[in-house]
């Protein structure tokens, strides 16, 4: 009788490697055309929210620069000239809108329309006329404006500023 011989480690093989049970690929085709058609559906609803950011970039720097504007309203040395630049502020939102219409010589009541018109809320009937007092009142009259109404002034511009309508 012989004995078994130990098995050398230059005898191993490696094994081969099994093919998968399952295809990683899409067995119909309507599997790929949906995945590319959601694929398609995404990129352009991206795409879209994307262009829709852009446009609105003048809105969040308006709202930004009304908010440190509502700020320094607070403080008496700062709230003059707060208070004087809140209705440029409005103008120059209405001026940087996407296909502006002529808004730079509005005054009065075919400003007060140019805000009511593009507003998706309804504005004070006087909003232009307290614009106006802000913009060329003296100074003892704004000082002697009440906090609320400074307040209400602001929170009207902030809402028109966030909201209002564009022209497409």
């Amino acid at each position: 009788m012989t004995a078994p011989s130990t098995p050398n480690i230059s005898q191993l093989q490696e094994l081969p490697v099994p093919t998968p049970a399952f295809s990683y690929f899409p067995q119909t085709w309507g599997w790929l055309v949906l995945l590319l058609v959601s694929l398609l559906i995404f990129t352009t609803w991206a795409f879209l929210r994307w262009r829709r950011w852009l446009r609105n970039h003048y809105r969040r720097e308006a709202l930004l620069r009304l908010s440190q504007l509502q700020d320094a309203s607070t403080d008496k040395d700062l709230r003059l000239g707060a208070l004087r630049e809140l209705p440029e502020l409005l103008k120059r939102v209405a001026l940087s809108m996407p296909n502006a219409p002529e808004v730079a010589n509005l005054s009065g009541a075919q400003w007060q329309g140019f805000l009511q018109s593009t507003s998706p809320a309804p504005l004070p009937a006087d909003l232009s006329q307290q614009l106006a007092l802000l913009a060329y009142a003296p100074q003892a009259q704004l000082q002697a404006l009440e906090p609320e109404q400074i307040d209400s002034l602001f929170s009207t511009c902030k809402q028109w500023i966030a909201a209002h309508h564009v022209a497409a």
